[in-house]
């Protein structure tokens, strides 16, 4: 790096710290103080560690905001694409470009379909996670929280606030759809949430997972018209994963075998012996 690169670093971090620094205050400070090359590179070291700074408490704020699990998260690295098998090599590409956060910017939806314990949850947690990483809003409830949420909003009044809550977000991941049934009222807020979505403006994503096709989504919400106008919001433009196999849990599961034995040794039990004695007539 040159001395200009110095510059350019200390106006970057400056502007997106909001510090009224300029590269032409740095340089009026530097000719004042007769700065070296060194000096100008260490006080650019200092501004990019601020920089940084900044964006570990932003993502940490994010990922708290999230309801993304902290203490285990779930990440691409940890997730074992060699598992996957598709007759169809476009699929594990797919699969492994999700890090990529294309969708987001390209307003793709995502849905992984598929039996418990394939992975489903942990490419939605892990593409939220790499939103958050990204500095864009996420937020994860599962299905049948998202009905309690639902439930709450219209008992106390508070329907608004609430859908405004689940647009916000760049990125909403609604876990196991097909757990629980919507009522009429819950369907029409899914549905105002959905749309809403649809009609906003720049990056964004709605991921979904579920153990049952969209095809019989209908099973799980009240109101096949409001169903029906989600769901072509939700998939108008959408890449679908249906991921089929066994469950990845209980690999590391062990299993022991054993019995008692059939006839009990006397010289291995002394209390027995004792109060056998204690029973035999004089």
């Amino acid at each position: 790096m040159d001395i200009s690169d110095f510059y350019a670093i200390i106006d970057d971090v400056s502007k997106e710290l909001n510090l009224n620094f300029s590269s032409k205050a740095m340089s009026l400070l530097a000719m004042a103080e007769h700065m070296s090359v060194d000096q100008i590179k260490a006080v650019s070291t200092v501004f990019t560690a601020l920089k940084e700074n900044k964006r570990s408490r932003v993502i940490d704020t994010l990922l708290k905001m999230s309801r993304l699990p902290l203490k285990n998260p779930k990440t691409f690295e940890e997730y074992d694409f060699s598992l996957i098998r598709s007759k169809n090599p476009d699929v594990l590409v797919a699969l492994k470009n999700l890090p990529s956060l294309a969708e987001v910017y390209s307003r793709t939806n995502l849905a992984f379909i598929g039996p418990t314990g394939v992975g489903k949850t942990h490419l939605a947690q892990a593409y939220g996670r790499a939103c958050c990483e990204a500095g864009l809003k996420t937020y994860f409830l599962k299905a049948n929280e998202l009905n309690e949420k639902f439930n709450n909003a219209r008992k106390y009044g508070h329907e608004d606030a609430c859908k405004n809550s689940l647009i916000k977000p760049t990125c909403l991941i609604i876990d196991e759809i097909g757990k629980n049934l919507f009522d009429q009222g819950n369907t029409k807020m899914f549905f105002d949430v959905i749309d809403r979505r649809y009609e906003k403006e720049g990056p964004q994503i709605t991921i979904l997972t579920s153990n049952v096709q969209p095809s019989d989504w209908h099973k799980y919400f009240t109101g096949d018209d409001e169903l029906e106008c989600a769901l072509d919001r939700l998939f108008d433009k959408a890449e679908i994963f249906t991921i089929k196999g066994m469950s990845y849990r209980g690999r590391q599961r062990k299993t022991f075998s054993a019995e008692t034995c059939s006839e009990l040794s006397n010289s291995n039990f002394p209390v027995q012996n004792a109060c056998k004695a204690l029973l035999k007539p004089c």
